[in-house]
């Protein structure tokens, strides 16, 4: 899938994200993901505190990892961070290198669903004031286009 926004930092495995042998523990690159994941909506405008002043909570409705290879204490990773759908859901892919030899180390993908937070009802349809922030990112074309004119009548 083509990303629409990304992103990535840079980031050292701290020595409490480790087991005795040394190794990250698995559960810590979700935490990598959501750092990712926070600053990429910091850039987009549209971070955790907007998106409560906007009225909705946005879940992880569900998750992916694919372990590639180990990291270790001290390891210099980046940690990439992409938007690849925004229509129904927010599906956004990571995937986390080694940041000296460029290898692979976890892949996988979070998604999550708007939740209007005054009725805590499912959102099947993402937020007008989400559309209008993936606005200005889409490719000329149809769909923008379409958003366009869907956004201008509300």
């Amino acid at each position: 899938m083509k990303a629409i926004f990304s992103t990535e930092l840079t980031m050292m495995v701290p020595f409490h994200d480790v087991d005795s042998m040394g190794i990250t523990w698995h559960g810590n690159y979700l935490r990598y993901f959501e750092v990712a994941r926070c600053k990429l909506l910091d850039e987009l405008g549209y971070n955790y505190r907007q998106m409560m002043h906007s009225g909705y909570a946005w879940p992880i409705v569900d998750t992916q990892l694919k372990y590639v290879k180990s990291s270790t204490f001290d390891q210099h990773l980046i940690v990439h961070a992409a938007i690849v759908e925004w229509e129904n859901r927010l599906k956004i892919n990571y995937h986390i290198r080694d940041a000296e030899t460029g290898q692979r180390i976890t892949k996988g993908y979070t998604i999550q669903a708007a939740v209007e937070i005054e009725t805590e009802e499912l959102c099947f349809v993402t937020p007008a004031v989400f559309r209008q922030k993936i606005l200005p990112l889409l490719e000329e074309g149809q769909l923008k286009q379409e958003l366009a004119a869907e956004l201008g009548n509300q």
